[in-house]
């Protein structure tokens, strides 16, 4: 193993304020981002220097295995200047946290020889498998692969076939570039930007310890936890992905809330010729906006502040609480896509004009929201039944 601690004594504090350094510049970028439909090489070149990806890193591939709160920071920051390059970042830089879980073998395959190499994921559970002699054989067509054009390897959904003595077993795939072709179907109206192709493969051979298990994910028992030993490492899989689609919509609404202030603050009314700053109903929505975007970012830094405690500890996080923290993630998009709705409804009719940056975030928020993991209503009804004393049906929390 090549070991990279470079800036490994960097503290969340640093990376944080790189962050906001670095909002102006991807800003400026949002409209060509956008136009291009994918990041930039230049963009994953900044996050690389800023160590953006190696937030949720093991340290022993050179990374920093910070708290997930400060990654999300940095993602709610990005998001608010183009959250087309948040939800690259988070889906991401993600994975360098769950290919910690895999196997060893899966880790060296990946960064053996480079620590910052990518990956890309999908995780629907299309593909077809077919078991054989030390591994299995893939095939299938995965849609909504973010920033694909800058991964060397991808994770891919699929079962494993049932058999009499197993039920079917879902799988992440570990895949290499060479043996899948990304097809370009990203034309949309909202997170133009994210480059989110289709991935495609024909009959390639992945390996036994190129996967990884939902199952093992869900009960914190992964194969990588025998080398990967930080706390971080021990909160359950679900947890961590399902934030890593919604958090980038309380940036989108700060963001969004932003724009909306700067408009107001300029903005006279043809109709009444009074400034819109003057106007009690902007106000209250400025106001509306600012308190339910700053609810929505506490209840989930609580939820995982309260699941670092608990891993710090050696304890479970019982299932109650899993299927709690699981609704307020989707909740999050959900009521991020209400505050830049209710923004864009009281910014009157220049907002809907293509250049304005109130029209973007509203596109992108909502494009965010309709995310599976972001759907309320699987994660609610099951927390309604766990509420009610009836079983957990939910094993991706």
């Amino acid at each position: 193993m090549t070991e990279d601690h470079t800036n490994i004594e960097i503290t969340p504090q640093e990376i944080i304020q790189r962050a906001h350094k670095l909002a102006p510049t991807l800003k400026a970028r949002a409209a060509s981002t956008n136009a291009a439909r994918q990041l930039s090489a230049e963009t994953i070149a900044d996050f690389h220097e800023a160590g953006f990806f190696r937030i949720l890193q093991p340290a022993r591939y050179g990374g920093y295995e910070m708290d997930p709160t400060v990654f999300f920071e940095v993602q709610t920051i990005v998001a608010a200047a183009c959250p087309s390059t948040a939800w690259c970042l988070g889906v991401i830089a993600v994975h360098n946290w769950q290919l910690a879980l895999f196997p060893e073998e899966a880790q060296e395959a990946v960064w053996g020889e480079d620590t910052s190499v990518l990956i890309s994921s999908s995780y629907m559970p299309v593909g077809k498998v077919t078991p054989v002699e030390g591994g299995y054989r893939l095939s299938g067509r995965w849609g909504f692969s973010s920033g694909s054009d800058h991964c060397q390897w991808a994770f891919l959904g699929a079962f494993v076939p049932a058999t009499d003595a197993h039920p079917p077993d879902m799988r992440t795939f570990l895949v290499s570039r060479k043996d899948y072709e990304l097809v370009d179907t990203w034309h949309v109206s909202g997170l133009k930007g994210t480059g989110s192709k289709d991935v495609v493969v024909s009959d390639a051979f992945i390996p036994e310890a190129h996967t990884h298990r939902f199952a093992d994910g869900y009960q914190c028992s992964s194969p990588g936890n025998a080398i990967n030993t930080a706390p971080l490492f021990r909160v359950p899989f679900g947890q961590i992905f399902v934030r890593s689609v919604s958090t980038s919509a309380i940036g989108m609404a700060q963001g969004a809330l932003a724009a909306y202030e700067a408009l107001c603050k300029a903005k006279i009314s043809r109709a009444s010729g009074k400034k819109s700053k003057e106007s009690a109903s902007a106000q209250q929505a400025a106001a509306r906006a600012s308190a339910r975007i700053r609810t929505t970012w506490m209840v989930l830094e609580r939820n995982f502040d309260e699941m670092m405690d608990a891993v710090r500890a050696g304890e479970p996080i019982s299932i109650a609480d899993r299927v709690q923290y699981r609704y307020d993630s989707a909740a999050a998009a959900r009521d991020c896509a209400e505050v830049v709705r209710d923004l864009f409804s009281n910014a009157g009719s220049g907002a809907i004009f293509l250049d304005s940056p109130l029209q973007v975030y509203f596109q992108d928020v909502h494009a965010a929201a309709a995310h599976y993991a972001n759907n309320l209503e699987s994660p609610g009804n099951n927390l309604g039944r766990v509420r009610f004393g009836q079983r957990n049906t939910d094993y991706f929390i």
